[in-house]
């Protein structure tokens, strides 16, 4: 019996010490692919974006693949889409919108709640930013109601935040906007995102200096 408990200890040791580096692997990765996501958004010339992100959606593909298609990876394949179809633009962008909130739908059945809720921030981004129908899946309603999702598992982030004020901001609600504009330029930095953070907060500054026109 004292040797079958310490082969079990020793099992059970061995597996959780091999899921910890699978993690740590994991998120060593995202980290890499978010400083990528980052640069091509924020640094890189807009007749290069495009190049970037199309590269940024094969090294997150790659990820996904390699990690058995986990939550994290799936979402920042999700979001490596929707720059690329930003950056494309037209009609041709539709079919990467439409990957994203594919890639993004399946990480919310996994785990709704991975890296903060980040699936319902970027699929609210997508339904108020792609066009509705005939022409693509935009709805308003489904982008007002994963943005507030995204809030109430992380109400002080930069990213729930800053959306939701954008998307308030593009439906002509400048004065509800400006809070959350607010609370996205005050939110505290994240830990290894601060490219991702000033380039967000620089965003914000300004969806706020417009709100704040337009709401007089």
């Amino acid at each position: 019996m004292k040797n079958s408990r310490l082969w079990l200890t020793a099992v059970l040791i061995t597996l959780f010490t091999g899921l910890t580096h699978a993690d740590e692997k994991l998120d060593a990765d995202i980290a890499i692919i978010q400083h990528e996501w980052a640069k091509a958004n924020y640094s890189t010339p807009k007749d290069a974006q495009e190049a970037a992100f199309k590269n940024l959606t094969e090294q997150a593909h790659q990820l996904t693949e390699k990690s058995s298609n986990a939550a994290d990876a799936l979402i920042w394949e999700g979001i490596a889409n929707a720059g690329y179809a930003k950056a494309k633009g037209g009609l041709g962008a539709l079919k990467f919108a439409e990957k994203a909130r594919d890639l993004l739908l399946a990480a919310e059945k996994i785990n709704p709640n991975a890296l903060n809720g980040s699936a319902y921030t970027s699929l609210g981004s997508l339904y108020y930013k792609v066009p509705g129908w005939p022409i693509g899946f935009g709805d308003k309603k489904k982008a007002k109601t994963y943005l507030e999702k995204a809030l109430q598992i992380n109400p002080d982030g930069i990213d729930p935040n800053f959306f939701y004020a954008d998307f308030l901001s593009e439906q002509g609600e400048y004065k509800q906007a400006i809070p959350y504009y607010q609370k996205a330029i005050s939110a505290s930095p994240r830990p290894g995102r601060e490219d991702a953070d000033t380039g967000r907060k620089a965003e914000a500054e300004a969806g706020l200096n417009i709100a704040k026109k337009k709401s007089k």
